[in-house]
């Protein structure tokens, strides 16, 4: 018969399996694998609780479930790491269960293993402000249960593949400052609320159904884009923050366009035409539509917005009174009428603009009746000549 002492030791021993479970040898062995082929930057000692004689449930970054690695987060700042060097490891691939992969902003180089596309679990994969090069392997579109997609400040090439639209779970897509090029997939995810695509060589046009009417936040800025979006913009109606600047859009901007819940409308510095005519009185607290062919005459319900930009178009006539009111209460921030066509603001030459506010009327068919630092790009004529302004009106 068992001693009473015998039987404790089982019974400690059967605890400790139960709640130290043995990782799994395929998880241990690709961990192995990740070491070896990255370093901690100088200053960075990320990889010093990673002693394989020990439970790797334990490592810097390294979260289980059981005997598996679920969640792997790579040069974790919590662990005093300002970043890691080296190639990600093919050996990723490995840790089947795992859900989610981050790296933080480092020195790693090279291209995305394409058998990332093994990790049909994933659901966040983050690795950002690298020096990641290469194309985006196009078995990422396997990844069926991926929610976020951040691979934004590297120096990805080609172009996004058609694959990665498909995604039915997507919620974040962030793929801005890289060198990507060719068009935008159609997304079909109807959970999609975050498109940033900025800083890249995409071109091509904008197809209207190609996104989600579910986006809250789209960032096409810095493309090569051409084409209208009017068809496009008139579906997107949740948007709160919207940057489509320099790029090459044509075509007229819907009315409703206003209405959106936005806070910060860029369309600066694009090939937009026609005239600008809100519905109601606009809330948008930014709206940049500079740099455009927009024309026709001002509208008055743009006086609430507080950063106004609509120099270096077509705008023509009266300046409405409410800007006037709104810009001497210092409700208007800025206030960039330039290089337009206007011909009159009724304002005093002896108002007193408030310090916190800027206004340039400069350039236009009109002598500016109070003197107002502009921006140096504005250049130092102060009116457009008479036979640009007669030629406009003809």
């Amino acid at each position: 018969m068992a001693s009473p002492f015998i039987f404790l030791i089982f019974f400690c021993f059967y605890l400790f399996r139960v709640h130290h479970a043995i990782l799994d040898p395929n998880d241990f062995l690709a961990l192995q694998s990740i070491r070896k082929s990255l370093h901690d930057v100088p200053g960075s000692n990320f990889f010093s609780s990673w002693d394989f004689t020990s439970d790797p449930c334990t490592f810097s970054g390294v979260f289980c479930d059981a005997d598996r690695v679920v969640a792997l987060n790579l040069g974790d700042p919590r662990a005093g790491s300002p970043g890691l060097t080296g190639k990600l490891d093919p050996a990723l691939s490995k840790l089947s269960a795992l859900a989610e992969l981050t790296v933080v902003p480092g020195r790693i180089y090279g291209p995305l293993p394409p058998s990332l596309s093994a990790l049909t679990n994933l659901r966040f994969l983050g690795i950002s402000r690298n020096f990641i090069s290469g194309e985006i392997p196009a078995g990422l579109g396997n990844l069926r249960s991926l929610r976020t997609l951040d691979l934004s400040y590297n120096q990805l090439s080609g172009t996004i593949p058609p694959a990665i639209g498909n995604l039915p779970e997507l919620i974040n897509v962030v793929l801005c400052h890289n060198r990507l090029t060719g068009p935008v997939p159609r997304f079909s995810s109807q959970t999609l609320t975050r498109l940033d695509l900025k800083h890249n060589t995409l071109s091509g046009s904008i197809e209207p159904d190609s996104l989600p009417p579910s986006l809250h936040y789209l960032s096409l800025s810095w493309n090569w884009f051409t084409g209208p979006v009017d068809r496009l913009l008139t579906r997107l109606n949740q948007l709160n923050y919207l940057d489509l600047s320099l790029n090459r859009f044509t075509g007229s901007i819907p009315p409703e366009l206003f209405k959106y819940p936005l806070t910060n409308l860029q369309l600066e510095r694009n090939q937009f035409t026609g005239p600008v005519q809100p519905v109601n009185d606009v809330s948008i607290q930014t709206v940049d539509l500079s740099y455009n062919r927009f024309s026709g005459e001002i509208s008055p319900m743009l006086a609430n917005v507080q950063y106004l930009y609509l120099n270096n178009n077509g705008f023509s006539g009266q300046v409405p009174a409410s800007f006037v009111d709104r810009l001497l209460a210092a409700s208007i921030e800025i206030l960039y009428l330039q290089h337009n066509y206007l011909t009159g603001i009724a304002i005093s030459p002896t108002a007193d603009i408030p310090v916190s506010s800027s206004l340039c009327v400069q350039y236009n068919c009109m002598v500016p009746p109070v003197q107002t630092a502009c921006p140096v790009r504005s250049g130092t004529q102060k009116i457009r000549p008479a036979e640009e302004c007669n030629q406009w009106r003809g």
